[in-house]
């Protein structure tokens, strides 16, 4: 199972959500329209907030398999996005706590 978006919300699979943010409740997230990608980190990440100005948004508890989701709502009608309900293209590294969603 991948990354969706689901009624303008950004639906992590547990193991996805769990590699990359652990137990934090708030996440960092930035998105760049020019190569439609959204970044975000654990808010424990002390060099992301520098690197890139991106806020904190509430990571919210789905389910028992430790799915997450984030609200898109302001990002997507800030850029005019698709607000269709399908699945995303993203990167993870193993290791790293960084997530690259492609919007």
């Amino acid at each position: 199972m991948g990354i969706k978006l689901r009624t303008q919300h950004l639906w992590i699979p547990g193991d996805i959500a769990e590699a990359v943010f652990g137990a934090t409740p708030q996440v960092y997230t930035v998105y760049y329209p020019q190569q439609k990608a959204l970044l975000l980190a654990p808010m424990d990440d002390d060099i992301f907030p520098t690197v890139h100005k991106g806020g904190l948004q509430m990571l919210k508890s789905r389910n028992l398999q430790g799915d997450k989701t984030i609200s898109l709502q302001e990002i997507i009608i800030d850029n005019d996005i698709d607000d269709t309900d399908r699945e995303l293209a993203f990167m993870h590294q193993p290791g790293m706590r960084i997530l690259h969603v492609t919007l």
